[in-house]
């Protein structure tokens, strides 16, 4: 199975010079790297020349910016047959492309594979929704985050697998469109496994500690991708209004004042408004919840 790798990149250079170095090592080598650089000063050129001697790399300069755009646009040059999305400031354990493989083989009806996001520790979480055990998973229970997804493209409902660009970096609504694609896709009956044992690394950038702007930023994403199903009347996401918008911000809320803890009390209200916010700026209307 080949797979392709699309990588949107802009402003990093040192970072993808990472991941690169930890796709050399990987003990699975039958893919393509796929880079749709938005950067306009030619920023990562030499970085890129200096690799392709050793990696399949395709590198598209491109004029425009935002992330699934970018990636989307790397789906239209694909050829591998499954598809993943890292970020540019990821690593590679170097066993994780021959896990992968491994595991859609093993799992003959299996269209998406989600991953362990780990934060440079073989056993501390970083971003996205993880978990100790591996099992199979629904839209009521979605697991990962972008860069931790693989899709097996003779299995997937390729009418659904597609980037919206209203979602992601340098769109309308910032984050949320893994989060987007994946109840999508989920929605058409798509079979998804997550498992802990494969292990991309990359620094946890959702925690208070990093301050409220970024959590209000992408936290509109999350508002955003809920009206944009509940507009079309899809009962299921109901759940996500009453976990997403309501219950799990104000515990988090308590628990900071129980533990008086100023900092993460403010991160959890940001959070909550700019889930709002964005679940308010996504179009007009009601919603008639329905099966």
């Amino acid at each position: 199975m080949k797979i392709s790798l699309v990588l949107a990149t802009l402003g990093r250079d040192l970072e993808l010079l990472d991941l690169l170095k930890s796709l050399i090592f990987q003990t699975y080598q039958d893919f393509e790297l796929i880079v749709i650089d938005q950067n306009r000063d030619g920023k990562i050129d030499n970085i890129l020349a200096g690799f392709k001697q050793c990696l399949d790399i395709k590198h598209l300069k491109v004029d425009f910016t935002g992330n699934a755009k970018a990636r989307d646009y790397g789906i239209g040059l694909a050829q591998g047959r499954i598809i993943a999305f890292p970020d540019d400031d990821c690593v590679y354990d170097k066993n994780v492309l021959e896990h992968v493989v491994a595991e859609f083989e093993t799992r003959k009806k299996l269209a998406i594979l989600v991953v362990g996001s780990y934060d440079f520790s073989d056993t501390r979480f970083s971003i996205g929704v993880n978990s100790r055990k591996a099992r199979y998973f629904s839209r009521l229970n979605m697991m990962g985050v972008e860069f931790t997804q693989f899709f097996a493209m003779d299995r997937v409902d390729r009418r659904q697998f597609y980037l919206d660009h209203d979602f992601g970096i340098g769109s309308k609504y910032s984050g949320a469109e893994g989060f987007e694609l994946l109840y999508r896709l989920l929605r058409s009956g798509n079979q998804a496994f997550y498992t802990p044992n494969i292990k991309i690394y990359h620094a946890n950038k959702d925690h208070y500690s990093l301050g409220t702007a970024r959590m209000l930023k992408y936290s509109t994403g999350i508002g955003a991708y809920i009206r944009k199903f509940a507009n079309q009347h899809d009962l299921f996401i109901a759940y996500y209004i009453l976990r997403k918008m309501l219950v799990a911000p104000v515990l988090k809320m308590l628990l900071a004042v129980l533990t008086f803890n100023p900092a993460k009390l403010a991160y959890s209200f940001y959070n909550l408004v700019g889930i709002w916010r964005g679940f308010f700026a996504y179009g007009r209307g009601g919603a008639n919840f329905k099966v």
